[in-house]
């Protein structure tokens, strides 16, 4: 099995109530892509307590602002940086990702250096600086000394950072938690890429962190770059509104080709052979359904405005022949507390049916939005088909992956309070209680998701090395252990 028991840790139980869930709406929000898929063409498809939840879902807002505006009046105020200081950024994560996001970050408003890189490959470093400094050559300022390879670079990015500086993290989400708590620990404002866990212990890490990180004044924004793509906020804002009455089922899909593997390097260790390949892997990425559809199931509660008490599920690996532990199809059914349910579909497969993207079902109407849907539209009943629109945007162009980064450096130069960390940790604890649920065949409730002690990779930040025992190995005959329903313990 591909998860182990890992040790007890000092946390306390969290009751759901304690973890009440705002909404998050417009510009406290956001969501990022993966590079590898394009967007689908063809958008539409073929064929606790509930009072306490909904107050603090009305007042939920209102209270994180005036909290982070009554801890910037009174302690230092470390992430401000004055409109006419140039803000530094260190890169944590040179791969696809992070190349793309520190490109984002370059192109807000004001100046803006790379001033450092980190990576636990070479290449990756080097590579991404040649790719960033050959479009933004006059704010590229990291010299080889300034060029971090191996597991503590990201330390050392950190460090070279001041008050007011960003640090861009999007390794793999294993690492998420270790490097975003270095990062808050030392006063930097944070952008982190999705996921932000893979297991429970990861997710309670990161709500631990934001607490401090809202006490010190920092400003965070995540990569659930959905949030912030102006024709998704209007069309999740309309069916608020009642545009489609009251929100009855979601459903979140990512169908699409086979994941790619590539083999492994000559001379490779095993570790870097997997972190090479995290998307294949379920300790570094925490599995298809967390890492891959964690946007629109992000986007379903989102509309819904709430987050599931329950799931139960199934998955399994049918066709795919390549060593690693992917499931290649995988289906959880969310239950909310008001008995609606939401499904989240994940399949990557050739010579199949695909769509990538949410369709919502209302009392009085229908809606297709989310990621892989560039054009959301409301529809007048359930039949999604062009005589029906009841509304699509006609507002002017967005690029949500540049806007995320535009209202993030817009609030450290002029010390708004941004704070995208609890929301986006739940949405990956509702992906996490997915994956659980789908691997162990069991219904998991959100309280026993949270609690749970179960780690993917135990030991994690005791690894040093590329050298490093990995902490999951093939077997004589090269294959990696899959999680097995029925079987897999996951809590």
């Amino acid at each position: 099995m591909n998860v182990r028991p890992g040790h007890e840790q000092s946390w306390p139980r969290i009751p759901r109530s304690a973890l009440a869930l705002p909404g998050g709406r417009g510009a406290e929000t956001s969501l990022k892509k993966h590079r590898i898929m394009k967007p689908n063409t063809n958008d539409t498809p073929r064929r606790g307590n509930l009072a306490t939840r909904r107050e603090f879902l009305k007042t939920s807002t209102t209270a994180v602002a005036g909290a982070a505006l009554a801890s910037a009046l009174s302690t230092p105020r470390a992430g401000y940086c004055a409109e006419d200081t140039a803000i530094k950024i260190a890169l944590v994560g040179c791969g696809g990702r992070g190349t793309g996001a520190a490109a984002n970050a370059l192109s807000t408003e004001g100046p803006v250096k790379l001033w450092a890189m980190a990576d636990v490959f070479e290449h990756r470093v080097e590579g991404s600086h040649g790719s960033l400094s050959a479009k933004h050559t006059s704010q590229i300022f990291v010299p080889p000394e300034r060029r971090f390879v191996g597991f503590d670079g990201f330390k050392q990015a950190i460090d070279s950072l001041g008050k007011g500086d960003v640090v861009l993290l999007a390794t793999p989400p294993a690492f998420r938690p270790i490097h975003f708590e270095y990062a808050v620990q030392k006063g930097v404002n944070v952008f982190m890429e999705k996921s932000f866990a893979v297991d429970a212990p990861g997710i309670r890490r990161v709500l631990k962190t934001g607490e401090l990180a809202a006490r010190k004044n920092l400003k965070v924004a995540t990569g659930l770059m959905s949030r912030h793509y102006r024709p998704l906020e209007e069309a999740i804002q309309r069916i608020h509104d009642g545009a489609i009455g009251d929100v009855i089922t979601c459903w979140a899909y990512r169908m699409h080709g086979p994941v790619g593997f590539s083999a492994r390097k000559p001379g490779a260790s095993e570790l870097a052979h997997q972190i090479a390949n995290y998307s294949n892997f379920t300790w570094l990425n925490g599995s298809f359904l967390v890492d891959w559809l964690i946007h629109n199931i992000d986007v379903c509660c989102w509309a819904k405005n709430d987050w599931p008490e329950s799931a139960q599920g199934m998955g399994g690996r049918q066709v795919r022949q390549e060593p690693d532990q992917l499931f290649d199809h995988c289906a959880a059914e969310f239950t909310f507390p008001d008995g609606t349910r939401m499904h989240a579909q994940g399949r990557h497969m050739s010579g199949c049916h695909d769509f990538f993207g949410d369709v919502i079902h209302g009392a009085k109407g229908s809606a297709v939005l989310g990621e892989g849907v560039s054009k959301p539209r409301l529809f007048k009943d359930h039949r999604q088909s062009p005589a029906n629109v009841a509304w699509n945007y006609e507002g002017p162009p967005c690029d949500p992956y540049q806007r995320e980064h535009d209202l993030l450096f817009d609030a450290i130069r002029n010390d708004r309070p941004y704070d995208e960390v609890e929301r986006s940790a739940k949405s990956c604890l509702t992906a996490i209680m997915g994956r659980m649920a789908v691997e162990s065949g069991k219904r998991v409730t959100w309280e026993e998701a949270l609690n749970s002690n179960v780690q993917l990779a135990p030991g994690l930040e005791q690894i040093s090395s590329l050298a490093a025992a990995a902490p999951v190995q093939p077997d004589a005959s090269g294959k990696y252990p899959i999680t097995m329903p029925g079987r897999t313990q996951v809590l």
